[in-house]
């Protein structure tokens, strides 16, 4: 006979976590996938951004969020935020053990380069943090040594995205003098290496004309969810999911950016889990 808690378990939310509102485009992501499926998100916002942070720091953060996340009785975790992927992946694994699975935002893109894009040149654009970090060429080329890695640090595009200057002349102006750097030249793919850029993956697309293939995180991370959940008999049959979301430092700004990320309008609600 099956339990009851079995069922419980798999009905259980997902818990996200970024070190912003920029991991919404993340949780809409797997929203989109996976719509029976119940969401809890959590955006540091008190600690943003995290790529200026020390890698302890990040550490420190992203396993109280992770203990918050698991205290709510989530089935999976995924770290949204690429500075966290890249620096507290496996503590956070560490901390979650064997029977809730660990989702990072990195490793799924780079997993399916590293089998596409053998002998061919790849570039990433992101912040400063993760392209300082090199981690998208370490983790590409844990899957693939023969790939070639291009990254451009793109600052100005997250603060432009939050303030809502996408699909217009300035945020093409910006993407074009990004995208021109010699150091992006023949490319066959680009990733998106920050959870901002989905909202102008079709004004990059417009950029190379579609001759490059433009490679979403999110979306990778919300296939390779699937996929982990249904190995571990997790998929959820709920008909009535639910989804919230928490911040650790609660601005109307922060709310006003949420629809852009998400894609609707949802309800933040003032988590201090560091008081």
């Amino acid at each position: 006979m099956i339990q009851p808690d079995f069922f419980m378990k798999k009905n259980a939310p997902i818990g996200i976590f970024d070190s912003g509102i920029g991991g919404l485009t993340v949780a809409k992501a797997i929203n989109d996938l996976l719509p029976k499926e119940s969401l809890i998100y959590f955006g540091d916002t008190a600690h943003l951004p995290y790529g200026d942070k020390s890698a302890a720091s990040v550490r420190g953060y992203s396993l109280r969020i992770a203990a918050f996340l698991k205290e709510h009785g989530c089935k999976a975790i995924v770290i949204a935020c690429n500075t966290a992927s890249a620096r507290a992946t496996k503590s956070v694994i560490d901390l979650m053990g064997v029977d809730i699975p660990v989702i990072n935002v990195i490793d799924p893109v780079a997993e399916y380069i590293g089998k596409t894009f053998k002998n061919q040149k790849v570039g990433v654009i992101a912040t400063k943090g993760t392209i300082s970090s090199r981690v998208y060429p370490k983790r590409i080329h844990q899957f693939s040594p023969d790939v070639k890695v291009a990254t451009k640090a793109t600052p100005l595009l997250a603060p432009m995205i939050e303030e809502g200057f996408y699909n217009n002349n300035i945020s093409k102006a910006v993407i074009h003098s990004y995208l021109s750097h010699p150091n992006l030249r023949k490319l066959d793919a680009l990733v998106l290496g920050c959870t901002h850029y989905p909202l102008i993956k079709s004004e990059v697309e417009d950029f190379y004309s579609e001759a490059v293939e433009v490679l979403d995180s999110s979306q990778f991370l919300a296939k390779n969810l699937e996929v982990v959940l249904e190995q571990k008999n997790l998929v959820s049959n709920n008909r009535r999911p639910t989804k919230e979301f928490f911040v650790s430092d609660f601005t109307e700004s922060f709310k006003h950016c949420t629809r852009l990320f998400f894609g609707e309008e949802i309800s933040l609600k003032e988590a201090r889990i560091w008081d």
